[in-house]
């Protein structure tokens, strides 16, 4: 079997987690192989002091990868995805973050769930993604238009609410006069749009979420719809210009830009280990139940 393992190395516990995912992988006969970056920083602080094979970005992450394993929390996931694309390599999140509803796996489960994936004792989730199309052309937008959580525009350099015409399948449906709007995948709906008011999805389900952000009309709630929807944005405001966002990737569009977001053509496959499934992690990381009434 052959691994891949990538990281953002800042937390303090970092060193004791990587030790244990490297034994736990060599012990089965893996054949490991790191990010540079992120392999150099974990030399340099002298984690491990072995040799392995080393990846710069998603054009040498080569197909035949089994897994890739993500160390950090759920914003290295996110990058994770912009390395594995369309490849259908299935991510492992180890969590070494803070709250973590996608990097599941626990410092203290790593001896007891990764060596399932030498046994196919995992389900594999699929989970939608978001593709960005810009009207006129912005250079940030080409390489990197997707997003596994949501696609966000959102004000720029001025205190105004900005005006989002918003339309479905080019039949119009509302001009949000906000602070932003979100839409979100299903993995997203535990993000930036629950925060902002918007329901938790499964990721199951073939849905998005449109959640505006700060709205002036307080009628303007949260709207779930199918994801095989288009939805297109204009918007316009008092600056000359506005942000969009890609997950953590944020670039600046000029007032009056049309942008078009349509589910994308592939899917990331991430691992769950029956022991810490989807319900169970919203029910522990939402605290749900610890109401002593309950």
């Amino acid at each position: 079997m052959k691994i891949a393992i990538f990281g953002q190395y800042y937390q303090s516990n970092t060193n004791e987690i990587i030790s244990k995912v490297i034994d736990v992988l060599e012990s089965k006969g893996t054949e490991i192989i790191i990010e540079e970056t992120f392999y150099k920083a974990i030399i340099a602080s002298k984690a491990i002091n072995k040799e392995f094979k080393t990846f710069k970005n998603h054009i040498e992450l080569s197909h035949n990868i089994d897994f890739l394993i993500s160390i950090g929390g759920d914003g290295t996931i996110l990058r994770a995805a912009t390395l594995v694309r369309e490849k259908n390599i299935p991510i492992v999140g180890v969590n070494a973050g803070r709250l973590g509803f996608l990097a599941t796996v626990q410092a203290e489960n790593i001896a007891t769930f990764l060596p399932k994936l030498f046994t196919n004792d995992y389900k594999i989730s699929n989970r939608t993604l978001l593709s960005l199309k810009c009207n006129p052309t912005n250079e940030d937008l080409q390489d990197i238009n997707f997003a596994l959580n949501e696609v966000t525009v959102s004000r720029k350099d001025t205190t105004s609410m900005i005006t989002i015409e918003t339309y479905l399948n080019n039949e119009y449906l509302n001009s949000y006069w906000a602070d932003g709007l979100i839409i979100a995948t299903p993995t997203g709906s535990t993000g930036y749009s629950l925060s902002c008011g918007g329901p938790v999805l499964t990721p199951d389900v073939n849905s998005l979420v449109i959640t505006p952000i700060a709205p002036h009309n307080l009628t303007a709630r949260p709207l779930v719809i199918p994801d095989d929807m288009e939805i297109t944005l204009k918007i316009s405001g008092r600056e000359e210009q506005f942000l969009v966002s890609l997950d953590s990737r944020i670039t600046s569009v000029t007032n009056e830009t049309i942008l078009t977001i349509n589910k994308s053509a592939f899917k990331i496959k991430m691992i769950d280990f029956h022991e810490e499934g989807f319900l169970k992690t919203i029910r522990k990381k939402l605290l749900w139940g610890e109401d002593k009434r309950n």
